[in-house]
């Protein structure tokens, strides 16, 4: 076997069943698909370089005609993206989107829709979830951006909807001060071959280069807002990095015949900031704390930086398969994932590409090691992007931000293996041979691919 194809068949084999970049990555949360965190983007928009586009999804492995209630958003919880720009740990500003149901079926129907929706507010749709999505900065009053938002519907085929990315756009919804935002179903973004558990694609190399998620779908939240909103002090030339995370909260549910009622206090049962740290990084035993904790606690849990210190991959990959592993410790995975990549962190790269240290107006001494997906926002966009992001140049890229086109599972194999820019492990040039997502993604917000609507095992 090629040490490529090794090496990504270990990368894909964390906890759970069928893990990708968040899905179902740890026991707990792998019960509770509603509120499971799966992917988190952030880039500067490249139709509209004045804004941050940030989308984060739940809900992984939606199959198309899983009806009749198909793939709601959990009533009540808190559906949160979270913004550090100041490095330490804790949000200076969090986007919360919070849901409630209209069920209009009752007793008569168990049909999600009775007929064909061309409209959002059609009578058709009998199954509706509203939001309101709310600005919170710590100690200021909470900011409704929007009272009444309208999230687009499960995607239940195309005789009932005919016209899927029309209903999007009108759920839509330009946000004061500008910007917009959007709750929506889509394709699911996420790209990579996962069948490892087949020995090892098949024994013989005869199973590679299949997007393992193709076909399914997640629930999206998408949101585009002026650099400004998210720059400590609203300067975005002084002081362009954030740190970016996705969390969700929820209550405790009260059981009784037939119900599920939300009770008690909130508690936060997901996270999600760079791509495959959970899945990868850290070891079983680790995963449900880790998704509890906020950023700003990393730097305490010493089994934690241990791991990001010492990887298990690399050694599994030198004890399997004879490629040798980079010398421990890796301070240069905790300059990706734990502080940003800057001089002043005094780490191997030594070059100045997203910490929060570059920004001017920061206490430095409030600065802690925290596991967030950061971005320079000052980057210039890059016409072409390159699927392998820094690694190949492309510094608008993976690790800087995450952009829909980014080879998050490529990039990390290499850069757990030692790689640096301009410096790839020949032996891991392959991959998993699933270079591109499996749909196309747009050219202007939400840039999603719409959802897939045939059955996974249909082909399309």
């Amino acid at each position: 076997m090629s040490l490529a194809l090794a090496g990504t068949a270990i990368l894909g084999s964390g906890a759970g069943t069928g893990n990708a970049s968040s899905h179902r990555e740890a026991p707990l949360i792998a019960a509770d698909p509603q509120v499971d965190n799966t992917d988190v983007y952030a880039f500067t928009s490249p139709d509209n370089q004045d804004t941050v586009t940030l989308v984060a999804n739940w809900l992984p492995f939606q199959e198309p005609n899983g009806g009749p209630n198909f793939y709601p958003w959990a009533d009540g919880a808190h559906y949160d993206i979270n913004i550090d720009s100041q490095g330490t740990g804790k949000p200076d500003l969090t986007y919360r989107w919070t849901f409630h149901t209209e069920d209009r079926r009752g007793t008569d129907t168990f049909l999600y829709n009775n007929g064909v929706v061309n409209n959002l507010t059609d009578p058709t749709l009998l199954f509706r979830q509203y939001y309101t999505l709310q600005e919170l900065r710590p100690g200021c009053d909470p900011v409704t951006l929007v009272e009444h938002g309208t999230a687009a519907p499960s995607d239940t085929g195309r005789a009932s909807m005919p016209d899927y990315a029309g209903l999007r756009r009108q759920a839509t919804v330009q946000l004061p001060g500008g910007g917009q935002t959007v709750a929506t179903q889509a394709a699911d973004p996420f790209f990579l071959d996962l069948r490892i558990f087949d020995l090892l694609y098949g024994g013989n190399l005869s199973e590679v280069g299949q997007n393992t998620l193709a076909g399914y779908n997640v629930n999206s939240l998408s949101i585009q807002v002026p650099k400004s909103r998210l720059a400590h002090k609203g300067d975005a030339t002084r002081n362009p990095v954030i740190g970016v995370w996705s969390s969700t909260e929820k209550q405790t549910l009260k059981l009784s015949p037939g119900k599920a009622e939300p009770a008690g206090t909130f508690v936060q049962v997901s996270r999600l900031g760079n791509p495959l740290v959970n899945e990868v990084v850290l070891p079983a035993g680790l995963k449900d704390a880790f998704n509890s904790l906020p950023p700003s606690e990393d730097h305490n849990q010493p089994a934690v930086v241990a791991k990001v210190l010492n990887p298990e991959v690399p050694q599994l990959i030198q004890a399997i398969y004879g490629l040798p592993a980079p010398a421990t410790p890796r301070t240069d995975l905790q300059e990706i994932f734990l502080t940003g990549i800057a001089k002043a962190t005094g780490g191997p790269f030594q070059v100045d590409l997203n910490s929060q240290l570059m920004n001017r107006d920061i206490d430095p001494k409030k600065f802690v090691p925290a596991e967030e997906l950061r971005l320079n926002m000052s980057t210039p966009v890059t016409p072409n992007p390159d699927r392998l992001g820094v690694l190949d140049g492309d510094l608008q890229g993976f690790p800087n931000g995450r952009r829909l086109t980014d080879d998050v599972v490529d990039i990390a194999l290499q850069v757990m293996e030692g790689a640096t820019p301009g410096h790839l492990i020949p032996a891991l040039a392959a991959g998993d041979k699933v270079n591109t997502a499996d749909k196309p993604f747009g050219t202007t917000f939400p840039y999603l691919a719409l959802p897939y609507d045939k059955a996974v095992n249909q082909p399309n």
